[in-house]
C-alpha cells in the first residue's frame, strides 16, 4: 500500500513543482499581513473614541460600540440577487433611483413650524425661496405653542445653499444641537437652548435618543414656547444642550431691525448669516431671498474670475502654451468633428424670422423661448462692450444684421452676432460702427428635475385598432405580442378595436376580421388565462380620436392606455419605457419608431459575403443580420400614431376640447386631430417624444386616406416617402431608371 501512495505523492509533487515558489510566497504574504493588521489594531479600544467618550471631551458618544452601531444605519444595505433554478422565473421590479435600492438616506430634512394664519403667506414664501436646495421639506401647522420640534419658523428666511454646506461639513453620527443659544426664561442655568425663530440643527442620533423621553416632557415641562420646551427636554433628559458651534462650523445668524431695508444693510453679520428673523411679511421674505442671491451670484464671479486667471497662468506651462487656452478661460474646447457627419451647423436668424424651421421649412417666425433667447444674447453683448469701453465709448443697438448660433454638446449654445452699433463718445460724438460678438451660454450644473415617482409594475393597457384594409397584417402583430408580452408574462392586455366600413360585416356578407378572431383564439388556447378582448365599430371615416373615444368609456380612468399601430411591435423594454415616460397628471409619452427602408430600394444583408467586399454596414435597431435584414432605415417623426397617457388625462383634454369646440366645428375638428394633436392643443401636460429603438417597424406601403385633413395628410406623405429609401439609395434608383429609359 505504501508503495502505491509514495508514487503519486511524488506524481503529484513534481506536478506542482514550478508553482511551489509562488504558493510559498503567497502563504508568507498573507501571514505577514495578518501578523501586522494584529499589530496595529491591538486587542484595546480605539484612543480616538475613548478620548470622545470622556467627561472632558464632547458628550456626543457614550462609546465605541455606540459610534460603530450609528456608523452602521447609514451604510448601504445591498441585497445580493438570487434566482432559484426550481420556481419559475418572476419580474424583479427596480427602482426609479439607485439610492432607493440602495437604502441611503437623505443628508438634510428641513421641517418648518407654521400656523393657519400664516400658511397662504409667509409658508409659501418659504417654499418659494428654499424648496428647491434642501431634498426634504415638511411643514407643520398649529398654534404657535404647540409643542413640535421644528428645525425653523415661517417667519424665517433661511440662505438655504450656506445651510447645507453647513451640513454637509459636520458629522452625521454625533450628537448634535446646535443655533443661536439663548437663557431660559427666569432660571439661572449655564445650559441654554436654540432659539426657534433663527432655527436650529438636530442630529438623527440626537433625536433617536430623546424620542423615548418625550412623553414625559409632555407632562412634565411647561412652556408657551416650543424651542424653550424643547431645549429643556433636552437638559432634563439627555444632559445637552444648544452650541452655536461645532466641530469649528459657526451657526451665524442676524436679528433683522423693524421697517428695515434689506438693501442697506451691509454689516457682516448681516453677509455672513445662515437665518435672518423675524420676517414679518411675505415681501420682506422675497427682498431677502434677492439680496442674498445677488451676494452669491457676486461670490461666483469673482471665484470664476480667480479661477480663470490661474488657468490663464498656468496655460504657459502646459506644451501647447498661450495656443492650447480654450475660449471661455475654464470650458471645455469646441467639439472637433472627427468626419464630414460630424460637423455642427450654424443656424442663422435675424431679429423676426429663423432660417431653420422644425418643419423643414426655409423660413418661419422667430418666436417664443428663442426669441427671447436671442434678444438676452444681443442685449449681453451690448452690456458687455459697455462695460469694457466706458467711459470713452458708450455703444447703443441700431439693429442686429445677422445672427448664427450653434449647440455643442461639450460646451452650450455658441452666437455669433454681427451687430449695427452707434458709438458716442465723451464729447458727443456719434458714429455707426458694424462690429461681429461671439458669445457662448455654458451647460450649467445637470440637475434631476422633481417629476412625480412612478414604478415598472402599472398594467399596460394596448389598443390596436384595426381597419379592413389592415386585418392581413394583424396575424402578424399578434404573434409579435405573443413573443414580446405573454413570452415573458409582461403585465399588459390587449384590446382589439375591428372598425367595419358601412358595407362591411352586415347579414349575409363575409367578416373582413374573421382571421383576426381566430388568431385571438389560438393565443388564448396557447397561453391559458390570457384574455384578448375585441370592439367592434362600424364608422364611415374613423378618426383615430373617436375610435379611442370608444375605448376610453369602456376602462377606469387611472388606465395606462398604450395606442399602437398594426405594425408596431411591443417588447418589454418599450412597455418599460412606456410606463417610465407616461405620468398620470403630468406628462404623455409618444416614441417615435424605426422605420425600415424598402426592400426594393435598399441592398439587403446576406450571411456572407462575395469575395474581396467590404465589411457589411450597420443594421437598424432590432435588425436579424442573419435573416438578411435590410441594412437601413431612419426614425420617422412625422409619424405620432402611436402613443402612451393615462385614461384620465385624455379624458380632460377631451373635455376641454367639447367645451372650446361645439357643434359643427368639433366634428371638423376632429376630422383632423390625432390624439397626440389633442395633448398638444387641449392639455396642460408635457409632451414628450423620444425615438424609441425598441420600435423598429418593417416596410409596407401604406394608404393615406383622403379624408384626412391637410396637415394629417401632408404627415402622412412625407412619412411614406421618406421611408422608401436614403437619399444614395433614391440617387442609385433614379440613375437606374433614367438608364433603362435610355436604351
Amino acid at each position: 500500500m505504501a508503495g502505491p501512495t509514495a508514487m503519486r505523492l511524488s506524481s503529484v509533487l513534481a506536478l506542482l513543482q514550478p508553482a511551489l515558489p509562488l504558493i510559498l510566497g503567497l502563504s508568507l504574504g498573507c501571514s505577514l499581513s495578518l501578523l501586522r493588521v494584529s499589530w496595529i489594531q491591538g486587542e484595546g479600544e480605539d484612543p480616538c473614541v475613548v478620548a470622545v467618550g470622556e467627561p472632558g471631551g464632547p458628550q456626543n458618544l457614550d462609546s465605541g460600540a455606540q459610534l460603530d452601531q450609528s456608523d452602521e444605519d447609514f451604510k448601504p444595505r445591498i441585497v445580493p440577487y438570487y434566482r432559484d433554478p426550481n420556481k419559475p422565473y418572476k419580474k424583479v421590479l427596480r427602482t426609479r433611483y439607485i439610492q432607493t435600492e440602495l437604502g441611503s438616506r437623505e443628508r438634510l430634512l428641513v421641517a418648518v413650524l407654521t400656523s393657519r394664519a400664516t400658511l397662504s403667506t409667509l409658508a409659501v414664501a418659504v417654499n418659494r425661496t428654499v424648496a428647491h436646495h434642501f431634498p426634504r421639506l415638511l411643514y407643520f401647522t398649529g398654534q404657535r405653542g404647540a409643542r413640535t420640534p421644528a428645525g425653523m419658523q415661517d417667519d424665517t428666511y433661511v440662505q438655504a445653499p450656506r445651510l447645507a454646506a453647513l451640513a454637509g461639513h459636520l458629522s452625521i453620527n454625533q450628537d448634535l444641537y446646535l443655533g443661536r443659544t439663548e437663557e431660559f426664561i427666569g432660571a439661572g442655568e449655564q445650559a441654554r437652548y436654540c432659539h426657534g425663530g433663527f432655527g436650529y440643527l438636530l442630529s438623527r442620533s440626537l433625536l433617536l435618543r430623546l424620542w423615548p423621553h418625550l412623553d414625559g416632557c409632555r407632562g412634565d415641562i411647561l412652556s408657551a414656547r416650543p424651542d424653550e420646551w424643547l431645549g429643556r427636554c433636552l437638559i432634563d433628559s439627555l444632559g445637552i444642550g444648544c452650541v452655536s458651534q461645532h466641530q469649528g462650523q459657526q451657526y451665524r445668524s442676524f436679528e433683522l431691525a423693524k421697517n428695515r431695508d434689506p438693501e442697506k444693510e451691509g454689516s457682516s453679520a448681516f453677509l455672513s448669516a445662515f437665518a435672518v428673523h423675524p420676517v414679518s411679511e411675505g415681501t420682506l421674505m422675497y427682498r431677502l431671498h434677492k439680496r442674498f442671491s445677488a451676494l452669491e451670484l457676486e461670490r461666483a464671479y469673482s471665484e470664476i474670475e480667480q479661477l480663470q486667471a490661474q488657468i490663464r497662468n498656468l496655460t504657459v506651462l502646459t506644451p501647447e502654451g498661450e495656443a492650447g487656452l480654450s475660449w471661455p478661460i475654464g470650458l471645455p474646447a469646441p467639439f472637433t468633428p472627427h468626419s464630414r457627419f460630424e460637423v455642427l451647423g450654424w443656424d442663422y436668424f435675424t431679429e423676426q424670422h429663423t432660417f431653420s424651421c422644425a418643419d423643414g421649412a426655409p423660413k418661419c417666425p422667430l418666436q417664443g423661448a428663442s426669441r427671447a433667447d436671442v434678444g438676452d444674447a444681443v442685449e449681453t453683448a451690448l452690456e458687455q462692450l459697455n462695460r469694457r469701453y466706458q467711459p470713452r465709448l458708450r455703444f447703443q443697438k441700431q439693429r442686429l444684421l445677422n445672427g448664427y448660433r450653434r449647440f455643442d454638446p461639450a460646451r452650450g449654445m455658441e452666437y455669433t452676432l454681427d451687430l449695427l452699433l452707434e458709438a458716442v463718445t465723451q464729447r458727443g460724438h456719434r458714429r455707426a460702427l458694424a462690429r461681429r460678438v461671439s458669445l457662448l451660454r455654458p451647460l450649467s450644473r445637470v440637475e434631476i428635475l422633481p417629476m412625480p415617482y412612478v414604478t415598472e409594475a402599472t398594467r399596460v393597457q394596448l389598443v390596436l385598432p384595426l381597419l379592413v384594409a389592415e386585418a392581413a397584417a394583424a396575424p402578424a402583430f399578434l404573434e409579435a405580442f405573443a413573443a414580446g408580452v405573454l413570452e415573458p408574462r409582461e403585465h399588459a392586455l390587449l384590446t382589439l378595436l375591428l372598425v367595419y366600413g358601412p358595407r362591411e360585416g352586415g347579414r349575409g356578407a363575409p367578416d373582413p376580421f374573421l382571421g383576426v378572431k381566430a388568431a385571438a383564439a389560438e393565443l388564448e388556447r396557447r397561453y391559458p388565462g390570457t384574455r384578448l378582448a375585441w370592439l367592434a365599430v362600424r364608422a364611415e371615416a374613423p378618426s383615430q380620436v373617436r375610435l379611442l373615444d370608444v375605448v376610453s368609456k369602456k376602462h377606469p380612468v387611472d388606465t395606462l392606455f398604450f395606442l399602437a399601430t398594426v405594425w408596431t411591435r411591443p417588447g418589454p423594454e418599450v412597455l418599460n419605457r412606456c410606463r417610465m415616460n407616461a405620468i398620470s397628471g403630468w406628462q404623455a409619452f409618444f416614441p417615435v419608431h424605426f422605420q425600415e427602408f424598402s426592400p426594393a430600394l435598399a441592398p439587403q444583408r446576406s450571411p456572407q459575403g462575395p469575395p474581396g467586399a467590404g465589411p457589411d454596414p450597420p443594421s437598424p435597431p432590432g435588425a436579424e443580420p442573419a435573416r438578411g435584414a435590410p441594412v437601413g432605415g431612419r426614425f420617422d417623426r412625422q409619424a405620432s400614431a402611436e402613443g402612451c397617457f393615462y385614461n384620465a388625462d385624455y379624458l380632460a383634454a377631451r373635455a376641454r376640447l367639447a367645451g372650446e369646440l361645439a357643434g359643427q366645428e368639433e366634428e371638423e375638428a376632429l376630422e383632423g386631430l390625432e390624439v397626440m394633436d389633442v395633448f398638444l392643443r387641449f392639455s396642460g401636460l408635457h409632451l414628450f417624444r423620444a425615438v424609441e429603438p425598441g420600435l423598429v417597424q418593417k416596410f409596407s406601403v401604406r394608404d393615406c386616406s383622403p379624408r384626412l385633413s391637410e396637415e394629417l395628410y401632408h404627415r402622412c406623405r412625407l412619412s411614406t416617402l421618406e421611408g422608401l429609401g436614403a437619399r444614395a439609395q433614391l440617387a442609385v434608383a433614379l440613375f437606374e431608371q433614367e438608364q433603362a429609359n435610355s436604351t
